[in-house]
């Protein structure tokens, strides 16, 4: 089979497996997940047909994933993939590019420095920022941090990049009680430790506390959150930066997901005064909608960027326009950027906008559907997350197992102030609002059902 064969046939199986997604269940069935088992073998002593390949990993494979690019997966806050984002992201995959250096991938490079500049206009962040593609916000919040810590090291004299931590001054880092644990393995990843960070109690939306906001110096790093992953509320930026600038500490936002309120003009407020912070880490295969993975570190200083991830070697061949290997960890890596800019270009400004005010009014809808039939909400709705309760723990557990079991949507479990409840994160451009009603129906008939039989 020629290679023109092999992928309009993969091509033809990647359609039919999206248009198929609203006529199967939302998780895989018990059958779908053993049949798995069917890839448990040797390695082959000789090879094998691509084609072959290709037809079990659709004919296998396909049935035991999650419809996380359909419209009714509404777990981990977990966003689809735009059309025009996959129809990239398969010709970048074609092309094979090392996104590293400019010499190595011209095109890859220029639609990474557009990308960049218009994510930077699109959250109103500043256009001199410097900023990088990495894997996710778990790599975003690391790489955002190592300047933090490089800048601050500096100022006390001291380069952490040469000397490491031995000896070197101590820092401070301030999170709010509700932090994610994406941030905090950034901290022991760059040894600055999860168990030595001050945390600051939160509101009864998740919210850090800025009246218990400790006293702050040029050696502290103070971490927000845009969007709390139960509650999607956001820290007080304005007073929460303010306050930090003028003690001259370092201010980090964890926005993953909640960040992409700025881009909305009705959702704006939640995250005013965040454009004042030092640096930002994003989630593009959220609320962007291109596929996995795609994380973005923002920083305002160029130079603490830089210094904290630049690489050099006389084999390097380095221009004069930006080498995108000098802002993140990686220096070999996928072009991410193609994928960004194609979602961009497809949906522009408004688009954007639209997407993210729809999502909102679509958890609403959820929120005020389960609040009418009498189950308890949890929190203010004030962004894309609903949390619900159906009574007692062990009811609400058992509703979440027959949810997902049925098939309509997906939903996962949390705890929150003690409770159990389940998640709903709204958050893929493939969400209609008959998607909504559908799984509303589903989880009022599921609640109703374990609620007469338990």
């Amino acid at each position: 089979m020629s290679t023109r064969t092999l992928l309009r046939d993969a091509a033809n199986r990647a359609a039919t497996y999206l248009e198929g997604i609203d006529s199967r269940g939302v998780a895989p069935t018990p059958d779908a997940i053993s049949a798995l088992a069917r890839f448990e073998r040797d390695l082959p002593e000789h090879p094998l047909d691509p084609s072959a390949i290709l037809r079990e990993l659709d004919e296998t494979g396909s049935p035991g994933t999650s419809t996380s690019a359909g419209g009714r997966y509404f777990g981990f806050v977990i966003g689809a993939t735009l059309p025009a984002a996959l129809a990239a992201n398969m010709l970048a995959t074609a092309w094979d590019q090392n996104a590293g250096l400019v010499v190595i991938s011209p095109t890859t490079a220029k639609l990474e420095t557009i990308a960049l500049r218009w994510l930077l206009d699109a959250l109103h962040l500043p256009a001199t920022s410097a900023a990088g593609f990495v894997t996710g916000a778990t790599m975003a919040n690391f790489t955002c941090l190592a300047a933090a810590r490089h800048a601050l090291l500096e100022r006390a004299g001291w380069n952490v990049e040469e000397q490491g931590l031995f000896g070197a001054p101590t820092l401070t880092v301030v999170v709010g009680d509700e932090v994610h644990v994406t941030l905090l393995k950034a901290l022991a990843m760059l040894g600055l430790g999860r168990a030595r960070v001050t945390r600051v109690p939160a509101d009864a939306q998740g919210r850090m506390r800025a009246d218990l906001l400790p006293p702050l110096d040029n050696r502290t790093i103070l971490c927000l959150q845009a969007g709390n992953v139960n509650t999607g509320d956001c820290d007080p930026m304005a007073e929460l930066i303010s306050r930090a600038r003028a003690a001259g500490a370092w201010v980090h936002v964890d926005g993953a997901f909640g960040l992409w309120a700025a881009a909305a003009p009705k959702r704006a407020a939640l995250v005013a005064g965040v454009e004042n912070a030092d640096s930002w880490a994003l989630d593009a295969h959220k609320w962007l909608n291109v596929p996995y993975d795609s994380g973005v570190a923002i920083c305002r200083d160029r130079d603490a960027l830089r210094g904290a991830t630049a690489v050099s070697a006389a084999y390097l061949v380095q221009g004069a326009e930006r080498e995108p290997c000098e802002y993140t960890p990686e220096l070999s890596r996928r072009a991410r950027g193609v994928d960004v800019w194609a979602a961009m270009s497809s949906l522009g400004r408004s688009g954007i906008a639209e997407l993210i005010e729809r999502n909102c009014l679509q958890a609403s809808r959820f929120a005020e559907g389960l609040r009418a039939a009498g189950y308890e909400i949890l929190s203010d709705v004030v962004l894309n997350q609903v949390l619900v309760s159906f009574g007692d723990d062990e009811t609400t557990r058992r509703v979440i197992a027959a949810l997902q079991a049925d098939g309509t949507c997906w939903c996962g479990g949390t705890v929150w102030h003690g409770r159990t409840a389940m998640r709903i994160s709204v958050s893929s451009w493939a969400t209609t609002d008959q998607d909504v009603e559908l799984s509303l129906a589903a989880m009022l008939r599921v609640a109703s059902w374990v609620l007469a039989t338990h």
